[in-house]
Parts: C-alpha cells; sequence; structure tokens
C-alpha cells in the first residue's frame, strides 16, 4: 500500500520513517536528503542511457528498458529496504516524484510494505530547503577575532541547552585559509544547504539561536543569502578575548598541523599579508615558532574582522570583555549578558 504525500508532511510524521532515495549514486552525492538511504534504481550510466532512450525515441521505450535494465535487481532492492525497515514502513523519492519512485513504491506495496510516496520528489524538497532560509529566526550571533574559542563556546552552550547551529561544522570548514585543518572535507554547497535547512527546521522559532559570526563564505561554501542577511541583521555578542590568549590557543591548534600544509596556506593569502610579512610567517613555520607564525598572520585576520565588524549597526554590536579563553567561563559571560539584557531576544 502506498499514498502520497508532501514533504512537509513527511516531516511531520508522528514516528521516523526511513527515507529511500532511489537516485543514482552520483545524483545523492551530490545532495541528498539528510538520513535518507541511497538504493539507486540505476547506476549512473544506466540513467544516462534511459535519459537517451526517452528523448530521442520515446516514453514506452525508455519504460521498456527501465525494465530490462533492473529486471533481476527487484529482489534484491526489497531485501536491502527490509534490512533498513525491517517493520516495513517507508518513505520513497526520486527526482521529480515520476517513473523511478513510482516503480519503487509499487514493487514494495506489493511486497506489504506501507510506503509514503513523496510528491515531486527530491526537486521539491529542493523548494523546501530554500524556503527555511527566508523564515525570521530569532538569531544571537556570537562575534570575536580569530582564536577567541567561539566554536568552543558555542558547545558550551548547547550542553547548557541553548539552540545552537554550528555552521563550520556544517560547512567542515574554519572559515580561514587554514579552515580545512588539512583533514576536513567539504560538502557539496547543495547537501551544505540542505544539512542547514535540516537543522533550521527543528529548532523552535520562538527561541534564540545561537550562530558564529562568518562571512558569507565559509571556505568554498556559501551561506544563503536570505539567512546571511538575517545574521547581519541580528544583535552580536562580541567577545573580546586578550590577544596573547588568542596566539596562544592558536599556537597549540596549529601546531601539530603538517608544516608543507601551513605553508601553503600561508603563500595563498600571500597578498594580503604582504611579501615580508609572508616570508617571516614561512621561516616561523619552518622552525617551529608557532607562536610567531600566528602572531604575524592575526595582523591580517585581525584588520579583515575590524572592516566586517564596522559594517555592522552599531546599535547591535554588544562588546563583552573576557579575561581569558576558558570557554565554559566565556559562554557563562554571553549567557548571563543575554539574560540580564531581555530586550536581546526580542531583537
Amino acid at each position: 500500500m502506498s499514498r502520497s504525500v508532501t514533504i512537509t508532511e513527511y516531516f511531520d510524521l508522528p514516528e521516523t520513517v526511513p527515507l529511500i532515495d532511489v537516485r543514482t549514486p552520483a545524483e545523492f552525492e551530490h545532495g541528498h536528503v539528510p538520513g535518507a538511504f541511497n538504493i539507486p534504481l540505476f547506476t549512473n550510466e544506466e540513467r544516462v542511457k534511459v535519459g537517451t532512450t526517452y528523448k530521442q525515441q520515446s516514453r514506452e521505450d525508455a519504460i521498456l528498458l527501465g525494465f530490462d535494465l533492473t529486471g533481476n535487481k527487484w529482489s534484491g532492492f526489497i531485501r536491502t529496504v527490509l534490512q533498513i525497515a525491517p517493520q516495513k514502513k517507508v518513505a520513497v523519492h526520486c527526482w521529480r516524484g515520476g517513473m523511478r519512485s513510482g516503480a519503487m513504491a509499487w514493487a514494495l506495496g506489493l511486497y506489504g510494505f506501507e510506503v509514503y510516496l513523496i510528491q515531486g520528489g527530491y526537486k521539491n524538497y529542493r523548494r523546501w530547503v530554500l524556503q527555511q532560509f527566508n523564515t525570521p529566526y530569532k538569531l544571537l550571533v556570537l562575534g570575536g577575532m580569530t582564536g577567541s574559542g567561539k566554536t568552543h563556546i558555542l558547545h558550551q552552550l548547547a550542553s547548557q541547552h541553548q539552540q545552537v547551529i554550528n555552521l563550520e561544522d556544517l560547512a567542515q570548514h574554519q572559515g580561514s585559509s587554514y579552515g580545512t585543518l588539512n583533514k576536513m572535507v567539504q560538502p557539496t554547497q547543495e547537501q551544505f544547504e540542505n544539512n542547514l535547512a535540516q537543522q533550521l527546521h527543528r529548532q523552535n522559532k520562538v527561541q534564540p539561536i545561537w550562530l558564529e559570526d562568518e562571512s558569507q563564505t565559509i571556505g568554498k561554501r556559501f551561506i544563503p543569502k536570505p539567512l546571511w542577511v538575517q545574521m547581519r541583521q541580528s544583535v552580536l555578542i562580541n567577545l573580546q578575548v586578550p590577544h596573547e590568549e588568542r596566539i596562544t590557543a592558536l599556537a597549540t591548534e596549529y601546531g601539530s598541523l603538517d608544516k608543507a600544509f601551513l605553508i601553503t596556506c600561508t603563500e595563498r593569502i600571500h597578498k594580503r599579508l604582504g611579501p615580508e610579512q609572508t616570508k617571516h610567517a614561512i621561516a616561523a613555520i619552518q622552525e617551529n615558532r608557532m607562536e610567531d607564525f600566528v602572531r604575524l598572520v592575526l595582523v591580517y585576520y585581525d584588520k579583515t574582522y575590524r572592516a566586517g565588524l564596522s559594517k555592522r549597526e552599531q546599535g547591535m554590536v554588544f562588546n563583552i570583555q573576557a579575561d581569558s579563553n576558558d570557554a565554559v567561563h566565556n559562554a557563562k559571560l554571553s549567557l548571563n549578558f543575554v539574560n540580564q539584557n531581555a530586550s536581546l531576544h526580542k531583537a
């Protein structure tokens, strides 16, 4: 048995129902609903053949070719779905809610599954994703210069039951030239948006949501403009951590990284650092003088941060002086400030 539901109706189901994405591995890798399982009806190459047949011959010929290509796969599909959903209740989608998902829903329904068929497929899901970025939220933006420990503070706020979205974690990048830390791989832009939209959807819209202050780009990923505009217009809690504390924290973090990686990243920003600063920074890396290296590159990053700060509406910027880089203490400072200024919740 199958019935058609919108993506919103699927998300609002009272129980968790596994979602089966029957698009090709390449389509799935480019972007998918977070948590979905990929059981491709066709391989990447098979889909091309079916599409070409549809365009050059006819819909009927494409359908026949599709059945030829999948004829001996159906028992395997059903067994795989049984492993995912032993209770025999699933949702299914393809690109537009067409033949691929319809065929899978029919086969699973014939076997006895209760199937929710997503109307409009992944295409409609992407419309839903973009709608999330146009929804108004009560944002609290945590700011501070590089090395202020903002990510650690967000973790502390989350542990205190605050609503937090970690944009750098979603983008798998820490925002600077060194942001991959030589180990993180960024998702596609589409997947970044999908993951972000899912987290926004889970938040209580009437309660504040903490985000880290970011430029619109995080590595090679872009914060969707409607959300980024909201961030720029929201209250900014600007944590002012002592300069030397920031240097020590960054030197510790970067000290374990591969020197060749650090040098390559430094060379990438040589035009903004200047030739002398770049030369001295690379020498410091090579000689393992990490605090000297950090001190040199912070000149550029601090200047950039101040420039961004100056473009904000100053009445929405609230400075908090911190004595150290202690994340637990600074999370408490930030939260106490917001709780003592109730109007910030309504800003």
